[in-house]
């Protein structure tokens, strides 16, 4: 089970007795998600609308505690929920089990709500998954 938030980040360094050029630099930054029901997997609901980041400079916060000192995160956008089949119906029947919390009427309705259409579900090919080193 895997699921991770896609952010497109832009970036500065801040390095010590040295210039660079370019001074920024653009990446992408998956976040894992937590697995639904437990401590933090309401991330999308605390900071997602309509399949975008609902405060910029928590999108940027959240990046930017998760990289390196000397990094400081310029903006982040959220780009796309990456997941795997197993994490998908997992959300779903976590959400199915308090709708009220989602003011909605369906999981569909609920997922949407915060996602929009970013969400993207794909098998674990992707690079830096355990398929690659099976």
């Amino acid at each position: 089970m895997d699921a991770s938030y896609v952010f497109r980040v832009r970036f500065t360094l801040s390095p010590r007795r040295a210039r660079i050029d370019p001074d920024t630099f653009e990446t992408v930054v998956r976040i894992p998600a937590a697995t639904p029901g437990e401590e933090g997997w309401l991330l999308f609901r605390d900071a997602l609308w309509r399949g975008e980041a609902n405060d910029a400079d928590h999108a940027r916060d959240l990046c930017a505690e998760r990289l390196p000192a000397g990094v400081e995160v310029l903006s982040a956008t959220f780009r796309e929920f990456e997941t795997d089949e197993a994490y998908l119906t997992a959300l779903r029947e976590a959400v199915d089990a308090d709708l009220g919390a989602f003011r909605a009427d369906s999981v569909r309705e609920a997922l949407h709500k915060y996602f929009g259409s970013s969400i993207r579900v794909g098998d674990d090919d992707r690079p830096g998954t355990d398929a690659d080193e099976a």
